[in-house]
């Protein structure tokens, strides 16, 4: 029994060995591409807004539609879902009265529209900005929600 344990081990070990010196298990693949660290740190919502897109200019807009609740009972699993008709080419959410006010940023590429839902975290009430960039503008839908336990550290 103990062989035959060997044996396993030593085949095993071997594979990995060989994955590894063929560059198979580089981590540098899993790794996504540059995310916009100044956008995620900043802290006002039209420092995020220019780390990220370049403007902090926008402009309201109907085609874009947020569901979340008015009232959340916990600040640190808020749901948001937004729905938009535009041709989006990235979703930034933003909480305006937290301490780093960008909560999520997808980059989508050239979508014609649907559906992104996330759950943030928000440490006060404050205005909830749903920004989509459509050719090459940026477009809002802007929600308040109130909190009553804050997620945040409060």
């Amino acid at each position: 029994m103990k062989r035959r344990s060997f044996l396993k081990a030593s085949v095993a070990s071997s594979t990995l060995v060989a994955a590894a010196s063929m560059g198979l298990l580089a981590p540098i693949s899993v790794f996504a591409a540059d995310w916009p660290e100044a956008a995620i740190t900043a802290n006002t919502v039209d420092d995020a807004l220019n780390a990220a897109f370049g403007t902090s200019e926008m402009t309201d807009s109907d085609a874009i539609t947020i569901q979340a609740p008015l009232q959340a009972e916990n600040g640190a699993v808020v749901p948001v879902k937004i729905t938009t008709t535009l041709p989006a080419e990235a979703i930034a959410v933003l909480a305006e009265k937290n301490p780093a006010p960008m909560v999520s940023l997808v980059q989508l590429g050239s979508a014609a529209g649907g559906v992104y839902s996330v759950r943030i975290k928000m440490g006060t009430t404050s205005p909830v900005h749903c920004v989509v960039q459509s050719g090459g503008k940026l477009y809002k839908a802007t929600q308040e929600i109130k909190v009553t336990v804050g997620g945040c550290g409060g």
